[in-house]
């Protein structure tokens, strides 16, 4: 699975400076894997601890108004979502969505309203410091959004599900603010942060050692993502200039039918 590793310990004619070149790199993304994993909640949790560090340093007197005045100039613009139709839109800021989600969760297990009980009986009334801790050591994006964003911070956020269908010529509103609506909305944000969302499944298939020496790799495609062919020959060029030896990646679909094949010989 890890492609970069594999070149680095197998690559049959890569010369050593090569090989520790691979190595540095590699170490370094593999140090960034779960950092893409956990976007939302490491830009939610910091603004949430900077937000309740500052508040308590000017309730203790550390700090003054105009400390503060600065503090929440800054606190707002890092928050600041676009309207979708704004130039300077690119989806939901991760520091919105996370700091809300965390906020939330201190406010359910504060002042827990009826629907709180009734779709977080685990939190409603439990220690708010504690149940945070728990959240960040235990989930990540997709499975902490699946599990805490709440119906107050949908209709806060304003969030609904648009389907489009490649067969339909319109867009349809396939969810809204009812119960059954929050849940699908919470599905739904939850698998776009899903890493087989937005990275390919790639994997070192075979390696021809008698004769060719040709790397095989192996794509297997995910809810029917195919692989966009220019950018794909385009990388393939460079695992081949790594690996100093022909190349060849296939696409397969679930039931493992070959759908499309690139080469780099």
């Amino acid at each position: 699975e890890n492609i970069l590793y594999f070149i680095e310990k197998n690559a049959p004619t890569l010369p050593t400076w090569k090989r520790e070149l691979v190595r540095i790199v590699r170490k370094v993304a593999q140090y960034y894997y779960p950092q893409g994993m956990t976007k939302v909640m490491n830009e939610g949790f910091a603004t949430f601890c900077h937000y309740h560090i500052i508040n308590k340093m000017f309730d203790e007197g550390y700090v003054d108004d105009g400390f503060m005045l600065e503090f929440l100039h800054s606190h707002s613009s890092v928050l600041y979502q676009p309207a979708y139709n704004s130039k300077f839109f690119s989806g939901l800021n991760p520091y919105t969505l996370g700091f809300n989600i965390f906020m939330d969760i201190k406010r359910i297990c504060q002042d827990p309203t009826s629907e709180d009980r009734e779709w977080f009986p685990e939190l409603a009334g439990k220690d708010w410091l504690e149940q945070i801790h728990y959240a960040m050591e235990n989930f990540r994006d997709d499975s902490f959004i699946l599990q805490y964003l709440s119906p107050k911070v949908i209709r806060d956020m304003r969030l609904f599900v648009i389907t489009d269908r490649e067969d339909e010529d319109e867009y349809e509103i396939s969810a809204i603010h009812n119960e059954r609506g929050y849940q699908q909305v919470r599905e739904a944000l939850s698998e776009q942060y899903r890493r087989a969302f937005y990275v390919p499944d790639i994997q070192v298939n075979h390696v021809d050692l008698h004769r060719s020496s040709k790397l095989n790799l192996v794509h297997n495609i995910v809810d029917d993502k195919r692989l966009e062919p220019k950018e794909t020959q385009s990388t393939l060029e460079h695992v081949r200039y790594l690996w100093e030896f022909p190349v060849e990646l296939v696409s397969k679909n679930r039931l493992g039918i070959n759908e499309e094949v690139y080469e780099c010989e």
